[in-house]
């Protein structure tokens, strides 16, 4: 291992991963702006959870950031606590206009852990929606009010939820690069790598178990794969030339890579153990960024072998490539949505680069963000937003935005620049 890399310790790593607990204090801060939805939202009011003080953290504070931020709720002032034993009286909570309301309470175990509990009402059908109860560790509690939040996501817009989700960024503070995974919301941030070399284009498994990367700790772009629970990683493309752009099948088997050991960069396959290298685009033109489609069946790249860059598609067993982009004459960087059905991207026009997505069927291409130097965009896996990475007053940060453009998120690191956002999948 290069002296200029350090990794973090890998026991820390671990239970930091697994509980959701920084093995150094949480640096992020997440700024929110809600525009365009107006009377789509939904009124709910979040009560304090009964006994929530036992517990490191305000639960029911944690569901109400979360489905504020979200933007397809509308908070009412509960003004009380309620546990989810407590009688409802519905009429009074529709005339405060909530149509739902959460209640719950927070128990001290006797082995240590915490039994949160939580219920969803419809006060309008005075109907109870949802409830379950979580057995949680004293380092998990930010993770089951995520969980929380989750399920009144989806009870109430019929679409899983993705707060209790991981992200990988990578910042730039002085000399170091570090390698950042961290909760959806910015908080629990841990480093899993730092080094005095650049580290880019960080990739998740379906699995959420590894993370792809190019480290230029060998003074060149070599593409790693670390697990993220072990610390464990290993060179999986060091040929000559630029090893650059990995980007996980479906199926976490394989990569798809960008390799320009035989001159001109083309776009390659290779297992995830670094065996089986293939060839998949053989052109006149650079081919890079390569991205699988949602059934594995495809992969989307960048070429500019219409003269400018664009986006393709070619099939993973070889084949005429197909072009894909076909507005403004700079688009890269191509991201498929869960489903197969968008296509997101960054395109630059008038001298901006800027976040578009592309309904695949339709042709309907909407500009999703209003900043001028994006890049690296990468959906949540609900297929419901979409992180990218930008620049506020000349500090790179990260923002998100909704399919619909409607939502808008910014996400900084204190003292640092922060870029190369890739968002994680579910875990089970």
């Amino acid at each position: 291992m290069k002296s200029g890399l350090r990794l973090l310790s890998i026991p820390a790593l671990a239970l930091a991963l697994m509980a959701g607990v920084p093995p150094v204090p949480a640096q992020a801060q997440l700024r929110v702006e809600v525009s365009g939805v107006g009377s789509n939202q939904i009124p709910i009011a979040i009560a304090g959870f009964s006994n929530e003080d036992l517990s490191p953290q305000q639960i029911s504070q944690i569901i109400r950031d979360d489905l504020a931020r979200s933007g397809y709720f509308r908070l009412i002032d509960a003004g009380t606590v309620l546990s989810e034993t407590a009688p409802v009286n519905f009429e009074e909570w529709k005339r405060k206009g909530a149509e739902a309301l959460v209640v719950g309470s927070v128990q001290k175990l006797a082995d240590g852990r915490f039994d949160v509990r939580y219920k969803l009402f419809d006060t309008t059908k005075a109907a109870m929606l949802s409830g379950f109860a979580l057995p949680t560790l004293p380092t998990s509690t930010r993770v089951s009010a995520h969980k929380i939040a989750d399920d009144v996501y989806e009870k109430l817009i019929g679409v899983r939820g993705a707060f209790a989700t991981r992200i990988a960024y990578v910042t730039k503070s002085g000399g170091e690069y570090r390698l950042v995974v961290a909760d959806s919301d910015g908080y629990n941030e841990v480093p899993a790598l730092r080094s005095r070399e650049p580290i880019i284009s960080p990739a998740w498994t379906l699995d959420g178990s590894k993370v792809a990367y190019v480290s230029f700790e060998m003074k060149k772009p070599v593409v790693w794969v670390q697990n993220l629970l072990t610390g464990e990683r290993r060179v999986v493309a060091n040929f000559k030339g630029s090893n650059s752009a990995p980007a996980w099948s479906p199926d976490g088997s394989r990569l798809a890579i960008a390799l320009s050991r035989d001159g001109l960069t083309q776009i390659y396959l290779i297992n995830a153990d670094g065996s089986g290298l293939q060839k998949l685009t053989s052109s006149n033109a650079i081919d890079t960024e390569p991205q699988f489609s949602a059934d594995g069946q495809y992969v989307y790249f960048l070429s500019d072998r219409s003269g400018g860059p664009q986006i393709y598609r070619v099939s993973v067993n070889g084949g005429e490539a197909k072009r894909v982009t076909f507005n403004g004459s700079y688009n890269i960087t191509p991201r498929i949505s869960p489903d197969g059905k968008t296509l997101a991207y960054i395109s630059r026009r008038e001298g901006k680069f800027q976040l578009y997505a592309l309904d695949l069927a339709s042709g309907q291409e909407t500009r999703l963000s209003d900043t001028t130097k994006d890049e690296s965009p990468s959906f949540s896996p609900n297929g419901r937003y979409i992180m990218y990475a930008t620049e506020t007053g000349r500090q790179a940060t990260l923002a998100v935005v909704s399919v619909d453009g409607k939502v808008r998120q910014k996400l900084s690191v204190q003292a640092a620049d922060i870029r190369e956002p890739t968002w994680g999948p579910y875990l089970k």
